[in-house]
């Protein structure tokens, strides 16, 4: 019985910290994760096999990247698209440099890893 006790205990943190390590890593909301499949297959071609490497790439920038960032810096990518003063902002600013550059990276890695 005593054993079972120390079990218990020793496991909760481990169990704990697993399910907040899965939580991290599906943050992403499905809608996203279809929208990004759908737009990469639209890119890329329509077959079976593409479908299987956009979901591996949406599936590999989730692993490195939190949603929260994600949108920030497809946000920011949106935004520098159009045209004025305010949107120059966007386009020069450190900090939306790098919310890009993070993403970009993610996006690298997924490249490598779902599509060669």
């Amino acid at each position: 019985m005593r054993a079972l006790a120390i079990l218990a205990l020793i496991t909760l943190p481990i169990g704990a910290a697993a399910q907040d390590m899965a939580e991290r890593l599906n943050d992403y909301p499905t809608e996203a994760r279809a929208d990004y499949v759908f737009g990469c297959m639209a890119s890329n071609g329509t077959t079976q096999d593409m479908l299987r490497r956009c979901s591996c790439s949406i599936d590999v920038i989730a692993s490195i990247l939190p949603y929260e960032k994600y949108v920030q810096a497809e946000t920011v990518l949106s935004l520098r698209q159009g045209s004025g003063e305010r949107i120059s902002l966007f386009r020069s600013a450190a900090s939306s440099n790098t919310m890009v550059a993070d993403l970009r990276r993610a996006q690298a890695e997924a490249e490598i890893v779902c599509f060669n």
